[in-house]
């Protein structure tokens, strides 16, 4: 029945094809190019490949939609937690309340530090530190990662409510905030449900450490007025400004700076010395880690400790600043406000905004999954993103995503899956009702040293921007330009900076992608001083000596003929035939890069060879106004050693680069083909094409022309040689599987060869599959002798890899140079034959 279908649709895809006066190839019945080379040889190759048959569009519609089964693994994505929460045990639940409790204790005190970033009251960090970890469990692929606020993100929220305060003064901090949360959260959802994860690898390495680096100088420098007790002046301003102003101001420090700096000074010692004391005694190192994680909370205790003795009685106006009052609870729950006009107010900020809660968290958590051995999904993290941010604005939290330092914390106190954000989650809210009015009493001033001291781990080290410069020296430039918009503008400028010049910095590489010309060269295989053959127990003899054998086992093998890719210049390269020239995309072959390329490919054969025949007309007047011509007595303007050049026979392309090939790419090859059949005319200019990588590429090749060999233009006919890559096919009555047995049964013998013993080399060389006597295979007699070689008896089934219809697709390199070999020299043969008899006549 569906071939029934199949054939009305052929029918009236060629009626209406008719109607509409397009021509399929097919009907090109006078158009024969090539012939069968393997008439009468049935017995041993395979029926016809079905490859030949090229893809169409509704086999392309058919694989873009989904089957039944991957709907329904799509919908068993969407809940990650249904295929590890049914395995889930006493052990798993002992590391979780570890973790959960240790990440909890300094997600209490991070989260009312970063919403004093985001401009907002202290209790909404802790609104978002709670429904943050409380969801992430659910839909998140990642069990180290840590859902709440983080500074980066809080920086931009805070740039978001300080904009709308200047223009929208009647719309409070919080509604904004909550507002923009919705607003970008909704969008990260929606690219996580239509799988769009791979829009995070648009975002270089280096913007990512660019807008970290100026981040977090531009938030330490933001807390500097905080930390010595000064406010005179805006911290919202340019970096810049803000250290310019602080030490402006520093006369006016107060007993705030001896709190902040003395906090601070305490937070590095407690990490170094217990660093140190980690490798002092390794036995009790993870004792010393849980004391060093919660060494933020040790000094907030101490410093809110020291802060009520002073200010005990002095609530109103406290010695030392203070948090101030933290409203019990969560007093923000219900439906979030939007009020009319806000989100074309925020949409600017959008961009920056999402960047950073995709990019920071998906970055963060493959790290750790690439650590602990375990696989993220990219999209669905940004399910899991805007899940929490849509569902944390019902309790009034803003914008939040993946925090590094809470992540390597929770990493290393040994969590085992994420439900250890349900324990977190649940130290929140125990916090949030039973410590605010401890809360009270913690200075501002040490809130700001916690705050510069988590940032500090964001700016890139020496070494890694030494590592930078060592693999892209101009990626550096981009690196310190991205840093220092950051800090003399704002932040978001940076990171448009860096991913704007990255991208033009890509295309340009892209659009100057000239590809190289191969040169060919015989290599062997040489283990120690001996020739080796297909297997590195196969001695086939000493290298040096240039036995028969050992010629045997040499290859061809294709490098760039200005040894741009590192390979030994001393290495002579040769063309494998005069007039034939290999070349190989470096960048792949689409509309930004086929023009570049092809320039450069259509330069080189001009300055690389000479016309066919000398341009030549009979009147002025007929030269185009573009040709040079010939001179006025009639000898050619081409210099003398112009004329030792050969005439341009052939062209390989090598497409191992190139994944797909559009239209402009193809128009520009035939443009080529067109300029370089005149430029060789009366001959004709082979096109051959090695290791294509799918089938559209050959569908939209063979639909420019290419793939089946140019019809001789200078009258001589000539059999066209078609050299095809056959594989093996017959299981265990394969030769190579008959190979491998008997290497394994001569595997003592071969691993005790000596050398000299010529007995033993003979008995493992490769030539063991000819016939004796038989010629050895060139690129002349292979596909003649394809099959007349081998006894009947020593026959065997193969199949072709390629396909019959485009005897001009190659497999690889090597039978594309055969190929173009043996048929330039069987049409020179085929003139030369033809020349005595037109003198006879």
């Amino acid at each position: 029945m569906s071939g029934t279908s199949s054939g009305a649709s052929t029918t009236a895809g060629y009626t209406l094809a008719r109607v509409l006066g397009i021509k399929y190839q097919e009907e090109d019945k006078d158009d024969h190019r090539h012939e069968d080379p393997f008439t009468g040889l049935e017995s041993v190759f395979s029926s016809r490949n079905p490859l030949d048959r090229p893809p169409t569009a509704s086999e392309w519609l058919h694989d873009q939609l989904p089957s039944q089964a991957e709907a329904v693994g799509y919908l068993k994505s969407l809940l990650p937690c249904t295929s590890w929460l049914p395995h889930y045990n006493l052990q798993w639940l002992a590391g979780d309340v570890v973790a959960g409790i240790t990440v909890g204790a300094v997600l209490v005190p991070q989260g009312m530090a970063y919403a004093l970033l985001a401009n907002l009251p202290p209790q909404y960090g802790l609104y978002s530190s709670f429904v943050g970890p409380l969801t992430y469990w659910i839909l998140g692929t990642s069990k180290d990662i840590s859902l709440g606020p983080v500074a980066v993100l809080s920086t931009v929220v805070g740039t978001v409510v300080a904009d709308m305060g200047v223009s929208n003064g009647d719309i409070p901090p919080n509604v904004v905030a909550t507002g923009f949360a919705v607003i970008a959260g909704s969008l990260v959802l929606v690219i996580g449900i239509f799988r769009l994860g791979w829009l995070v690898d648009l975002i270089s390495i280096t913007s990512l450490s660019a807008f970290m680096t100026g981040s977090a100088i531009t938030i330490g420098a933001s807390q500097l007025p905080s930390l010595f007790g000064i406010t005179s002046f805006s911290n919202r301003d340019a970096a810049y400004r803000v250290i310019v102003n602080t030490l402006k101001h520093l006369p006016e420090a107060k007993l705030d700076a001896t709190v902040g700096l003395t906090a601070l000074s305490f937070l590095y010692l407690i990490r170094y010395t217990l660093a140190k004391a980690a490798e002092r005694w390794p036995s009790n190192k993870r004792v010393i880690f849980f004391l060093n994680t919660m060494r933020t909370v040790f000094v907030i205790v101490f410093y809110t400790m020291v802060s009520w003795v002073i200010n005990k009685g002095r609530k109103g106006d406290p010695v030392v600043r203070v948090l101030g009052v933290v409203p019990r609870g969560f007093e923000c729950i219900g439906v979030p406000q939007m009020p009319s006009g806000i989100i074309s107010r925020l949409c600017s900020h959008l961009p920056a905004a999402v960047i950073v809660m995709i990019v920071e968290h998906i970055a963060i958590s493959k790290s750790f999954g690439r650590v602990n051995n375990y696989t993220v999904d990219p999209s669905q993290e940004m399910v899991a993103i805007g899940m929490a941010n849509l569902l944390g604005t019902f309790f009034g939290a803003y914008s939040s995503t993946g925090s590094f330092s809470r992540t390597a914390i929770q990493s290393k106190a040994g969590v085992r899956t994420p439900a250890s954000g349900l324990v977190s989650a649940t130290v929140v809210l125990l916090a949030t009702y039973f410590l605010t009015d401890v809360f009270f009493y913690i200075p501002n001033a040490v809130l700001a040293a916690v705050i510069i001291h988590a940032v500090g781990d964001l700016i890139t080290p020496p070494s890694t921007l030494c590592q930078f410069w060592r693999i892209s020296p101009l990626e550096v430039f981009i690196f310190f330009m991205g840093v220092f918009l950051s800090i003399f503008s704002q932040i978001e400028d940076g990171l448009y900076a860096t991913v704007g010049i990255s991208a033009l910095v890509l295309l340009y590489r892209i659009l100057k992608a000239r590809g190289r010309f191969l040169g060919q060269v015989k290599v062997h295989s040489v283990l120690g001083d001996h020739v080796i053959g297909d297997s590195h127990r196969q001695l086939v003899g000493q290298y040096g000596t240039f036995e028969e054998t050992a010629e045997i086992a040499a290859r061809n093998i294709f490098l760039p003929l200005d040894h741009d890719d590192g390979s030994n210049p001393e290495v002579e390269l040769g063309n494998p035939y005069p007039g034939i020239f290999i070349y190989r995309f470096s960048e792949g072959l689409n509309y930004p890069s086929a023009n570049f390329a092809l320039e450069y490919l259509t330069s080189y054969i001009y300055s690389h060879t000479r016309r066919s025949t000398p341009e030549a007309f009979d009147r002025k007047g007929d030269r185009p106004w573009s040709s040079p011509g010939q001179q006025a007595s009639g000898k050619s303007r081409e210099e003398p050693s112009h004329e030792q050049k050969p005439t341009l026979k052939a062209i390989i392309l090598d497409l191992s680069s190139v994944n797909n090939a559009d239209i402009t790419s193809v128009q520009r090859l035939i443009d080529v083909r067109n300029v370089l059949d005149v430029y060789a005319a009366p001959d004709v200019v082979d096109w051959h094409f090695a290791c294509i990588n799918n089938r559209w590429t050959k569908r939209a090749l063979a639909a420019g022309g290419f793939g089946t060999p140019t019809p001789p233009r200078d009258g001589v006919p000539h059999r066209w040689k078609s050299i095809f890559s056959v594989a093996e096919i017959g299981g265990k009555e394969s030769a190579a599987a008959v190979a491998e047995a008997n290497t394994l049964k001569q595997e003592p013998s071969v691993m005790d060869h000596r050398p000299g013993d010529e007995e033993t080399v003979n008995a493992v060389a490769i030539i063991e599959s000819w016939e004796a006597g038989d010629e050895a295979p060139t690129p002349g007699n292979q596909a003649e002798n394809l099959g007349e070689s081998l006894k009947p008896a020593n026959r065997r089934k193969g199949a072709i890899i390629g396909g019959l219809a485009y005897p001009l697709f190659h497999v690889d390199l090597t039978s594309a140079v055969q190929s173009a070999i043996a048929n330039v020299e069987a049409r020179l043969e085929a003139r030369s034959s033809l020349r005595p008899v037109a003198k006879t006549s």
